[in-house]
């Protein structure tokens, strides 16, 4: 399943300061957590969105639930709280993992359906609202090539463009995985 939070940061004197402490702390704390396989932060480049993007692969729900989570990730905004706004948290199913984002490349997401995504010749991934929030209820995504040049302003309503903040981490099991499948097709 993937998971999603969203948010803005009204705090201009603060930002980098706290995208230093959410890329640098949170990230590595939340991938330590039983359940989480990768976890990836984004900034949007398009407007009608909030600003920030983390998006997860994990286990299911119970993840969030537990006191691992509770103790290693959830929360831990104590200091930023004020400054956080518009923020969502959704739980997607029908995607395992989240693509991994290299530098070069984005990520682009549609709430309004798969067709304008399809028509820039992408092969978009389909996520269902399963808890959280659950809004939008469905939401595309898909990988765009760093070669493929792209105006936000030509995207429609509810069509949002990223730009990885980080590389995606893996869980130290999914890196061993990753390792291993890499190593018998040498």
């Amino acid at each position: 399943m993937i998971y999603t939070v969203e948010c803005s940061f009204a705090d201009p004197a603060s930002e980098a300061e706290w995208n230093d402490f959410y890329s640098l702390e949170k990230l590595p704390a939340l991938i330590s957590v039983s359940g989480f396989h990768t976890s990836q932060r984004f900034k949007a480049l398009s407007a009608g969105c909030p600003v920030y993007l983390a998006m997860h692969s994990i286990d299911g729900l119970a993840v969030l639930e537990g006191d691992e989570y509770r103790q290693k990730g959830g929360g831990n905004f104590a200091r930023w709280q004020q400054h956080i706004t518009d923020w969502h948290r959704n739980l997607y199913g029908g995607l395992e993992r989240a693509p991994a984002i290299g530098a070069g490349d984005h990520l682009i997401v549609s709430a309004v359906g798969p067709k304008p995504l399809i028509e820039m010749g992408l092969k978009p991934d389909l996520m269902r609202a399963v808890a959280l929030e659950k809004f939008p209820d469905n939401r595309w995504l898909a990988k765009l090539d760093g070669a493929i040049s792209l105006s936000v302003e030509t995207l429609p309503k509810d069509v949002h463009l990223y730009v990885p903040m980080t590389a995606q981490l893996t869980s130290g099991d999914d890196a061993v995985a990753q390792t291993q499948g890499q190593n018998r097709h040498a």
